[in-house]
């Protein structure tokens, strides 16, 4: 099977432009649940794609407006090429996304999603166990924990979730970079030099403010909200034994629309199995 049977074509790839902002990826992150935005420029009458803007970018340049700083260059493919060998791709470079190019121009994007579901449908191999796949260290944060605190675990643990216990140290929910960007707000404030910050009431808000003289300099940035990571978690998240199949396990993720599911031995949790780990076994 080839990268062009499985990935989403031009035509259907939403793409934001340069020159651009920070707001104008934050849309498509929030409202359609994207998890990245591919970047193009006209150029001679034509697009040119230049580079990807994700959703970890964002949190992780959070006082950054100016989307030519935010984007990245990352791996990219062709339509040729096999989904087993985009697959090894996406692990080696560590990429849940890579831009499928012909030349110079984007002819499309093959997700991490879309290998999973041809693992799903059967179209390349899926018979490994997730007992054998799942990961034994998982990330965990505290039901009470402020979101905020919550989102630098996350990011310091470098995955893109954090299993959430109780006070018994019992699974409660899952929290994920996606429940986190969905409450994420842009905001603005400006200041000149001797004067207060503006918004400063709101103690988690990251507003950096830059001035010279009397000049007033707006800078834009993220602002997450200070409530408990119980008032943003999927509680009783979906689960699995150590015996379902690889295949099994891709089909559950498509269905509840999650990147990875916890590994369960009767009560207690045992790991977690990401979809990552699926495509790495093929």
């Amino acid at each position: 099977m080839k990268v062009a049977d499985v990935m989403t074509p031009r035509e259907d790839v939403v793409t934001v432009s340069l020159p651009g902002t920070r707001d104008d990826v934050l849309e498509y992150l929030q409202e359609r649940r994207f998890s990245a935005v591919p970047v193009v420029k006209g150029a001679d009458g034509e697009e040119v794609y230049r580079g990807l803007v994700s959703r970890e970018d964002l949190i992780e340049s959070p006082d950054e407006d100016q989307l030519a700083l935010l984007m990245r260059d990352v791996p990219t493919t062709t339509g040729d090429t096999d989904v087993v060998d985009v697959a090894h791709l996406m692990v080696e470079e560590n990429a849940r996304r890579v831009p499928v190019v012909d030349g110079d121009a984007l002819a499309g994007i093959v997700t991490v999603t879309d290998v999973v579901r041809a693992i799903a449908d059967g179209d390349v191999a899926g018979d490994e166990t997730v007992g054998d796949l799942a990961r034994r260290d998982v990330n965990t944060t505290y039901v009470g924990t402020p979101l905020p605190v919550a989102e630098r675990e996350i990011a310091y643990a470098d995955v893109p979730y954090a299993i959430v216990l109780d006070d018994e140290a019992d699974m409660t929910g899952i929290l994920t970079e996606v429940d986190i960007i969905d409450v994420a707000r842009v905001v603005e404030g400006e200041d000149d030099v001797g004067a207060s910050v503006a918004g400063q009431d709101d103690e988690w808000m990251w507003e950096g403010i830059k001035a010279t003289g009397n000049r007033y300099f707006p800078t834009r940035n993220v602002e997450i909200p200070s409530e408990a990571v119980s008032e943003f978690m999927t509680a009783d998240p979906v689960t699995l034994t150590k015996r379902r199949t690889a295949q099994e396990a891709a089909q559950k993720m498509l269905e509840t629309d999650v990147e990875q599911l916890p590994l369960v031995a009767g009560d207690a949790l045992a790991g977690i199995v990401r979809d990552v780990d699926l495509i790495a076994a093929l």
